[in-house]
């Protein structure tokens, strides 16, 4: 039997995501979100909640862009970093050691080093309660040749992304690939199988 937990923002699991923006003085900062994702297939965006009180949602609201950087195992500390610290009192690119790069499609840094950027322009924002939603659209996804497949796609293992798990307040990875999508359920789709 399940038992009720009560109302309150649980979703297992939560993506990693570190949004990059610049300030008023176009200095780079990046945060890291949890509550974030895709929104729509066309035009392709996604969206993201920032609390007002913080850095991000101020550059977010003077710039209109950011960009959504998606990081590997290997740099947890830096990701949680960035949503530990605040932009307002310490340079995070310096004390991480990571690079920021000026986009190509829209006004704002993205890290270097992460394997998976997405270039996204603010298209709506939407204050909700203790958040404010963006919404970006996608205006270029760069990735790194090694987390390609043969086909230029996304390889989720070779991205190796970190994934938030926010009732435990901790951070995993994704697990063995499973199946092909939208093929293993056919099964139950022939006479005798569930509808």
């Amino acid at each position: 039997m399940k038992k009720s937990l009560g109302a309150r923002p649980l979703v297992v699991p939560a993506p990693v995501f570190i949004i990059g923006t610049y300030d008023k003085q176009d200095r780079p900062n990046a945060m890291c979100v949890a509550w974030g994702g895709i929104c729509c297939s066309r035009p392709p965006c996604v969206a993201i909640s920032v609390r007002p009180a913080t850095h991000t949602h101020g550059n977010l609201l003077e710039h209109k862009a950011f960009t959504l950087n998606i990081p590997s195992r290997g740099q947890l500390k830096e990701s949680d970093y960035f949503g530990i610290a605040s932009g307002k009192q310490e340079n995070k690119f310096a004390a991480t050691g990571l690079t920021p790069v000026k986009s190509d499609r829209v006004h704002a840094p993205y890290v270097r080093e992460f394997p998976l950027v997405l270039e996204c322009q603010v298209i709506l924002n939407l204050q909700i309660g203790s958040h404010t939603q963006f919404v970006g659209e996608i205006a270029d996804v760069k990735a790194e040749a090694e987390v390609l497949d043969d086909k230029e796609r996304v390889d989720l293992a070779k991205v190796d992304p970190l994934i938030f798990s926010p009732d435990q307040h901790a951070y995993y990875t994704a697990g063995p690939w499973l199946a092909e999508a939208f093929r293993v359920g056919l099964e139950l789709k022939h006479p005798g199988g569930r509808s």
